[in-house]
């Protein structure tokens, strides 16, 4: 009888799931286009002038899409500047064939690959948290694409401890698609609005943040599992290309502040900044997790100043 009772709840929950899902995928449509590439179709968001210099490409963290980049600072740089925002494989409306190609590596290509198509030789990247690993990657596997990078709060380095046990339960097999599939969703509604109040800290997160930002498609399986997998590979990740950033030449900024909870700025952004020779670092005290909303306008200045140095040292090279 206590298995037909729990057999029950789980086909109920799976079919609020799947109603959950459906609703959230009508309130959220994709804004952009999709890019086929090797292994994935991402889901790329064309802003700005395209006469404005080096396009500028955003790439976000863990746990979100590229909405999360786009306000307020994407919008405001493509003011000026054409910039192009990329949901990563596996999140917002990007897909990836394999959930295993969870690694900076692998979604490096095909960011690189997505752009080629795109027309975009080289560019600026701005990236964010988990991304820090990515456009590291970006920089050291396809050096000819990145022109310039712009880090906010990046993971860099491995660290002590590990991502939560339920990144590792979710990404277990049998285990965690069976929780992404029924109760995921329906307790996640419940837990979004707290769990972004806690990265925004000291800051307060704005108002409608969760709604703007399209993170309710978070809660969707396919995304929930994808995100688990993108964080319990991420240490062993970072552990193996860390020894490889002195390798990296192009004008590199990273900003962070100093009470970050989530991304420890002494664990990462200090000892990259160290590692990296045309770097440069701002520490900021009583800055949060979430850079790209705290300072948009000293990020802008910051990037506007790096695509000045670079133009020039485009123009001697050719």
């Amino acid at each position: 009888m206590t298995m037909i009772l729990v057999v029950t709840a789980l086909a109920v929950l799976a079919l609020i799931t799947q109603a959950g899902v459906w609703a959230v995928e009508r309130a959220y449509p994709p804004p952009g286009k999709m890019v086929e590439v090797a292994g994935a179709t991402l889901h790329v968001v064309d802003l700005g002038p395209r006469d404005s210099g080096p396009p500028i490409v955003m790439l976000h963290g863990a746990s979100s899409n590229l909405e999360a980049m786009r306000r307020p600072l994407g919008d405001l740089l493509a003011k000026d500047h054409r910039v192009i925002l990329i949901d990563r494989p596996g999140h917002g409306w990007s897909t990836r064939a394999r959930r295993a190609d969870s690694t900076p590596d692998v979604q490096a290509r095909m960011i690189d690959e997505a752009l080629a198509k795109l027309g975009i030789a080289r560019a600026i990247f701005v990236v964010h948290s988990w991304s820090g690993a990515l456009g590291t990657r970006l920089a050291l596997d396809h050096p000819a694409r990145v022109a310039g990078l712009v880090m906010l709060a990046p993971v860099t380095h491995p660290w002590r401890g590990g991502v939560g046990r339920y990144n590792r339960i979710i990404a277990t097999p049998v285990i965690g698609p069976l929780l992404a599939y029924t109760v995921t969703l329906p307790l996640g509604y419940f837990l979004l609005d707290p769990g972004a109040q806690s990265v925004f800290l000291p800051q307060l997160m704005p108002d409608g943040f969760v709604r703007d930002s399209a993170t309710p498609l978070l809660l969707r399986p396919r995304e929930f599992i994808a995100n688990a997998y993108d964080l319990v590979t991420l240490k062993e990740a970072v552990a193996a290309q860390a020894p490889r950033y002195g390798e990296i030449k192009v004008p590199t900024v990273i900003i962070a502040g100093e009470p970050d909870k989530t991304v420890s700025t002494n664990i990462h952004a200090r000892p990259f900044a160290a590692t990296v020779a045309n770097a440069k670092l701002i520490v900021l005290p009583e800055l949060g997790h979430m850079v790209q909303n705290a300072v948009p306008d000293l990020v802008k200045s910051e990037i506007e100043a790096l695509i000045a140095r670079i133009v020039p040292m485009a123009a001697a090279a050719d």
